[in-house]
């Protein structure tokens, strides 16, 4: 049992050790001593004609030379007893003089044994037949009579020949009858008639039998038809006249080519089709001939087997046969037993590895005789398909004969087992030059024998040693070979074989030449009958090859004409004639290389052109690719017709059909004279290039596509790109790249190899190979930790080039400490300034962002402060309040602890605008005002101003009065005013630090409609006229400075359409600095247009087209911050407007009308349309007589600079009410400072976030101005209202009454 356990285990060495006897079969130098071996031989099956010699081959090789002796039928075959018999000197082939003589006698199965002191090689078992071409047998044909329409089958059967005869029909005439799909001949020689017509009546239907060998051909005798159209066969079904019945069967042997056939009757003809059950056929092995009616399938093998459906289908039906197709095979090579050097002591392996169907039968011989009728060798074993020789010894040499055979054949290999002790030597003649052009294979050769086998060995100029890699390849045999050779690789070489007998050393020279090239191409020549044209053709070569130039013509030599005059690098053509046109080709040879360029000449008219046509040249044609290397080709095209226009330039393009088909792609473009162009190409393609023209009116058609042109793969050129590392949980680190597309690949099978390790930390790199992703998650690591990384790609060819290294940082975790020593600096009282010491950089855990303040009164209030930084300011407080502050770290993972609570208080400031101001109960002479307190105090409130002024109807503004109230007043009634009068209120609130902004309001007495428009501006007197409106109420205006919560940066968006365009109104509270209008046409998949309005909350969009509508909406961005606000999306459709007028400053809005006026109205309607018109005038008249009687008054706009009213409130000459103007809604008073925008400013003394940048996160910029985030906070009592904190816009205004 051990000595069992212990030869398996030795048996598994051996087949490691011996892996190099398997692999490669060696040649032994014939001065050498051994064994025969067979090296040629006559087929297994030989025909002869008997009119010549018969010649069975048989040679062999061998030291000594062996003699030869042949067997036939198994017993031995004496040569020298038959003197028709010669055996060839040093040679084992038999010449057989059958002359004379009955060649039936030298029939029989032969073989050769060819036998030195060494061994017994044995040849094929060889059968000798003579060819046969048999006569007919006498026969006599009966006439045939049949009804037109029938089928009918004409038989041939020939006599049996060997080979068999070659089959064919024809008429007395020797003309071949015609075959079509209704009349075919079937395999076996036999003619078919699916049905007959009147035509097929003939009495000489003769089938003629051609014998190959014998090139005889018999004749049967004639067959006569007579087709009677008395009674004709009416049309029906299909029918199979062969193979008859519905399935039949067919075997074949593998390799061999399966013929199926089906011919069927009917009437009209049969169409015959092909399918195979459960699989397709196989295109390119498959044909289908005879009309359909023959499927052929050369090459068979087991898939082939089946079943094979043959339809026969007509207009009336159809009808099916199903041929069952099983493969057999005669026994084939999976691996043949080859020759066996050995030395002495060394184990080798004989294998004989066959297959078939049935399995063959395997038998091993030695020397000719089976293996175990052989004398016994212990060093032998044989194990079915296996011979196993151990340890081998000196004459121990032998040829092994292996047979498989099965029912259908057989195989026979011989294969030597020669035992020699020999020291190393090299085959290759010494001293040899290699010539090769650069970027071009280059392959030192160094054959050598030795037992045992040597090993080689190469070194370059006697010192550089070289080993297998990316620019040099060992091969098994020896051979050297330099990919792409370059000129660093010239030099001297030198091979080492070495075996433990010795060594023997080759030395070689390669010389590295530089390619030929063509620097200037012959250039396409349009010239004039009896002119001369001259082709150019510049080269440079390598100066030690000597180059030799030749001129084609239409690819074929130039004419041996004087006309014709070849210069060192040019070709004159004089004298032209039609006949010299053509293409003319310049081929520049060396010894190494050559370089070829082409141009087309055109030879017009001398006399003067009709108009001439411009149009786009035709495609180029004959697209050709030469000087193929393995990252670049020359393709060469011949112009098309120009049109006229000259080819301005050639647009190269290429199609991937391995990784894009169907794509095109610009590869290149060249002048409109070249017609070549050198193509840089990438590994792994599989190209096919085309060619346009373009001149100056157009582009041609693409050319016809060029062959095909496949790179081989290679290791890939780059590494992926956009290499990034970046952890996202704590103790992970992600690594994403951007992958190779296929066609960087350069190589089947590209994967990534992913290699990480710590920055400035000595360790070895960590990698993991990946295929297929673009990221790959390393677990594990120290948070925060910079890591090192790169990234490489490789396939089945070899890796990228060394991957560039990047910096990537692991995942962050929450900051560890809060700042220190936290102090409060108070400014005024809306700005304090914070100062803090900066943690440690380790508390950190991460990249630091900067530092997040959030302060506490009534509401959370929060500031960051971006990098790292020590200090910091605080805007935006709300005067006289109390603040809690806490300052914590932050950084990408989120925020450290807060720091010990900071209180601070802010001083006194200006008390925001009263809540409201309503006028209640006007009387004859009497109004009564009431107020409220203003939202926000900001101080100690000290009390209330009140300002008022009447308004006359001429509009014009009368005296200011004053009137003071304590805190705790909020109703006042005025008296002694004037009955039926305009006033115009302006109220605001004070604390110590001065007044707030003002409420205004208007009233008229004796009215019983309140009329309110309430304005709010930030420290001015009353400087706004009233502005008339409808009798309506509205709500309470909302305060100025009110700062708005944490939420949308956007309210609500207005919209309107007038004549110039479309207007856009919002509320906005947020703090970025660039927004945007937006608009788009509704369904449209076009980019957005925008509309930069910085600075307003309304905009007019211009040149909208009628009658379309538009998306719409309002978008605020900030650099700074990666957040973009944006509203909802609202629609505006442009209406489609007529030509029309507005009477706007004579009459009331009320009463605006628009007339539409058509120039193609008939006279008829031109009247009806002017009194329509006399009607709308006098409506106008009442309009604006009811309008004056309903106590509005008329606008009438002034360009007079507007003075405050308390400064100028008379005109100076007479004392009267200054002009109050309406002629637009939205017109201030006289002497108002509303800004020109529309919106209302603030005392420029009062801190708000418009200085620092409102709302909204954000941050500090380096020198601690504010673009962070701020949440303001709410007093209880806030009156909550419009929180908008700019005067209403005109289009809010209008959108109002909507």
């Amino acid at each position: 049992m051990d000595r069992n356990r212990n030869w398996v285990s030795g048996f598994g060495a051996v087949l490691l050790i011996l892996m190099s006897h398997v692999s490669s079969a060696l040649e032994v130098p014939l001065d050498l001593p051994q064994p025969p071996t067979i090296t040629l031989q006559s087929p297994k099956d030989y025909i002869f004609d008997p009119r010549e010699n018969i010649v069975i081959h048989c040679e062999a090789k061998g030291k000594p030379h062996p003699s030869f002796s042949w067997t036939r039928n198994g017993t031995h075959f004496d040569v020298e007893k038959d003197s028709k018999v010669l055996m060839k000197p040093g040679s084992g082939t038999l010449v057989i003089d059958i002359s004379g003589e009955k060649a039936e006698a030298y029939e029989g199965t032969y073989q050769c044994t060819a036998h030195n002191d060494h061994g017994t090689a044995v040849s094929n078992s060889i059968v000798i037949r003579q060819s046969r071409s048999p006569l007919w047998s006498k026969e006599r044909n009966e006439a045939i009579v049949v009804q037109m329409g029938v089928s009918l089958v004409l038989q041939c059967r020939p006599p049996a020949g060997l080979p068999p005869p070659v089959i064919f029909w024809m008429d007395n005439n020797f003309q071949r009858l015609p075959l079509d799909k209704r009349v075919s001949q079937a395999l076996n020689g036999d003619l078919y008639f699916s049905n007959v017509l009147p035509e097929d009546s003939r009495p000489d239907y003769i089938c003629y039998a051609r014998f190959p060998h014998t090139q005889t051909i018999q004749q049967k005798q004639p067959i006569s038809v007579t087709v009677l159209n008395n009674s004709p066969e009416g049309e029906h079904r299909p029918g199979f006249m062969m193979p008859l019945g519905t399935t039949s069967t067919k075997m074949v042997l593998r390799g061999e080519t399966l013929e199926l056939e089906c011919i069927a009757e009917g009437l009209p003809t049969p169409d015959i089709s092909w399918q195979k059950d459960g699989a397709e056929l196989p295109s390119s092995r498959m044909s289908v001939q005879n009309f359909q009616k023959t499927l052929k399938i050369s090459d068979v093998n087991e898939g082939d087997a089946g079943d094979y459906h043959c339809t026969a289908s007509n207009k009336l039906g159809n009808t099916h046969h199903v041929i069952k197709v099983t493969v057999k095979a005669a026994p084939f090579w999976v691996s043949a037993p080859r020759n066996l050097i050995l030395a002495p002591n060394e184990t080798g392996i004989l294998t004989c590895r066959v297959n078939g169907e049935p399995k063959p039968k395997i038998s091993w011989f030695v020397n000719g005789v089976p293996i175990e009728n052989a004398p016994e060798d212990r060093s032998r074993k044989v194990d079915d398909d296996t011979v196993i020789l151990s340890n081998v010894q000196s004459g121990s040499s032998a040829v092994y004969q292996c047979n498989a055979s099965n029912e259908f054949g057989y195989l026979m290999a011989n294969a030597f087992v020669n035992v020699l002790a020999e020291p190393p030597r090299v085959l290759t003649p010494p001293n040899r030059v290699y010539q090769v052009i650069t970027n071009t294979p280059a392959l030192l050769h160094c054959a050598s024998f030795g037992s045992p086998i040597p090993t080689i060995t190469w070194f370059k100029d006697s010192q550089i040693s070289i080993k297998n890699g990316d620019s040099y390849v060992i091969h098994e045999n020896g051979t050297l070979e330099i990919n792409v050779a370059q000129t660093v690789n010239s030099g001297k070489y030198t091979c080492i074989a070495t075996n433990n007998l010795g060594l023997k050393e080759n030395h070689m020279t390669l010389e590295v030449k530089e390619p030929t090239r063509i620097l200037k191409q012959p250039e396409y020549k349009v010239v004039q009958r009896g002119m001369s044209a001259s082709f150019e053709c510049k080269v440079k070569h390598d100066p030690s090859l000597i180059p030799v130039m030749i001129w084609l013509k239409d690819n074929g030599d130039l004419p041996d004409d004087d006309r014709f005059v070849v210069g060192a690098e040019s070709l004159t053509v004089k004298d032209v004639t039609d006949g010299d046109e053509g293409t003319y080709t310049c081929i520049m040879n060396t010894t190494l290389d050559q370089d070829s360029a082409s141009a087309m000449l055109t030879v017009v008219e001398a006399t003067p052109t009709p108009a001439i046509v411009y149009e786009k040249p035709d495609p180029p044609t004959d697209l050709e690719l030469t000087d193929q290397t393995e990252r670049s080709v020359q393709l060469t095209w011949i112009p098309g017709d120009e049109h006229n226009s000259p080819t301005q330039m050639f647009l190269v393009q290429y199609e991937d059909l391995l990784h894009g088909p169907g794509v095109w792609i610009n590869l290149t473009e060249v002048g409109g004279t070249e017609t070549t162009a050198r193509l840089n190409l990438s590994p792994y393609v599989y190209y096919s290039f085309r060619v346009l023209a373009i001149n100056r009116v157009g582009a041609s058609q693409p050319s016809q596509p060029s062959s095909q042109y496949r790179t081989n793969p290679a290791a890939p050129d780059e590494n992926p790109s956009d290499v990034q590392g970046v952890g996202t949980e704590p103790g992970n680190l992600v690594i994403s790249w951007t992958p190779l597309t296929g066609f960087q690949s350069n190589g089947p099978n590209l994967e990534y190899r992913v290699l990480w390790k710590r920055k400035d930390v000595d360790e070895d790199w960590s990698s993991k190979n990946v295929a297929n992703v673009s990221q790959f998650v390393v677990t594990g690591t120290t948070t925060y930790t910079p890591y090192m990384i790169k990234i490489q790609a490789f396939n089945d060819y070899g890796s990228g080039p060394e991957p560039k290294v990047f910096t990537g940082y692991s995942g962050e975790d929450l900051p560890l400490s809060a700042p220190d020593n936290v102090q409060v600096m108070v400014h005024n009282s809306t700005l304090a300034e914070v100062h803090w010491e900066p943690v440690s950089s380790p508390s950190v855990r991460g990249k630091l962002q900067g530092y997040k303040k959030r302060e506490t009164e009534q509401q959370e209030q929060v500031l960051t402060f971006s990098g790292n930084r020590s200090e910091g300011r605080l805007p935006g407080l709300q005067p006289y309040s109390l603040y809690n502050l806490t300052i914590r770290v932050l950084n990408n993972k989120g925020e450290g602890p807060p720091s010990p609570n900071k209180e601070f208080d802010t001083p006194e400031g200006v008390p925001g605008p009263p809540s409201f101001l309503n006028v209640i109960n006007p009387g004859l002479d009497s109004l009564t005002l009431e107020w409220g307190p203003p939202m926000k105090n900001n101080g100690r409130l000290a009390g209330y101003t009140l300002k008022y002024q009447p308004v006359n109807n001429t509009n014009e503004l009368g005296p200011v009065k004053v009137k003071n109230f304590l805190a705790n007043e909020t109703i006042i009634t005025l008296d002694n005013l004037n009955s039926s009068m305009l006033y115009k209120f302006y109220l605001s609130a004070k604390t110590i630090k001065g007044s707030g902004p003002i409420i205004t309001e208007e009233a008229f007495t004796a009215m019983d409609t309140i009329r309110t428009q309430p304005t709010v501006e930030t420290g001015k007197g009353p400087t706004e006229p009233p502005h008339p409106t409808s009798p309506i109420t509205q709500s309470p205006p909302p305060p100025f400075h009110k700062v708005p919560p944490v939420g949308p940066a956007f309210g609500t968006v207005n919209t309107s359409v007038s004549e110039e365009g479309a207007v856009i109104s919002w509320d906005y509270f947020g703090h970025h600095k660039n927004v945007y209008v937006e608009y788009i046409v509704e369904n449209s998949k076009e980019d957005w247009k925008k509309e930069l309005v910085n600075g307003s909350h309304w905009h007019m969009i211009k040149g909208l087209k009628p009658g379309t509508s538009y998306r719409v909406r309002v978008v605020a961005r900030d650099p700074a911050d990666p957040t973009v606000h944006s509203t909802d999306e609202v629609l505006v459709t442009v209406p489609v407007l007529s030509h029309c007028q507005t009477y706007d400053a004579t009459f009331p809005r009320e009463c605006t009308l628009c007339p539409v006026v058509r120039s193609t109205l008939p006279p008829r309607d031109g009247l009806l349309m002017c009194a329509i018109a006399l009607l709308i005038l006098v409506l106008l008249i009442v309009c604006f007589i009811k309008r004056n009687k309903g106590g509005k008054y008329p606008v009438k706009e002034k360009e007079d600079a507007h003075q405050d009213p308390e400064i100028q409130p008379m005109k100076e000459d007479d004392g009267t009410f200054g002009e109050y103007s309406d002629t637009e809604d939205h017109k201030p008073l006289k002497g108002s400072r509303t800004p020109s925008n529309g919106t209302v400013r603030r005392d420029e003394s009062d801190d708000s976030l418009v200085d620092y940048g409102e709302g909204g996160d954000g941050q500090f910029n380096e020198d601690g101005s504010f673009i962070g985030q701020y949440s303001g906070k709410k007093e209880k009592d806030t009156h909550e209202g419009n929180e908008s904190s700019e005067a209403p816009s005109p289009v809010n205004a209008m959108n109002s009454f909507v």
